[in-house]
């Protein structure tokens, strides 16, 4: 067996390492309008499956939302402004993308870690420790 016959099968015995989404899936935004605010019902329930604190949740939210807002004694966030669920869908798969899957693996296995001031991501799957953006 040469080294381009050996080469292809270990091509072909190693195992796909790309995230899968059969096991992590984020919930679509359930929210409402109450007057000039826009109430997300299901929030507690995103940041229990993004196993992340709902005050940095809401902190992002309000940032890539450019607004002001705040959690409910509900669990449910409550933002100034009129926001569309596509919106807030998009905005929390921008906060899911940096702050809970693993840039190298993809996989959702992750914690954030303060060193020296800076917030890592560290992948509990393939050891990955990665910057965020703050």
């Amino acid at each position: 067996m040469d080294y381009d016959d050996m080469l292809d099968k270990a091509l072909e015995d190693t195992p796909d390492i790309e995230g899968s989404s059969d096991r992590f899936e984020v919930p679509e935004p359930d929210v409402r309008q109450e007057g000039n605010t826009t109430v997300y019902e299901n929030f507690q329930d995103l940041v229990d499956r993004l196993d992340r604190d709902e005050d940095h949740v809401m902190k992002f939210l309000q940032n890539e939302l450019g607004t002001s807002g705040h959690i409910d004694e509900s669990g449910r966030a409550r933002l100034t402004g009129d926001f569309r669920e596509d919106r807030i869908a998009e905005a929390v798969d921008a906060y899911t993308e940096e702050f809970v899957l693993c840039p190298e693996c993809g996989l959702p296995d992750t914690r954030l870690e303060r060193e020296q001031g800076a917030i890592l991501l560290r992948c509990e799957a393939c050891g990955a420790r990665s910057p965020t953006g703050s």
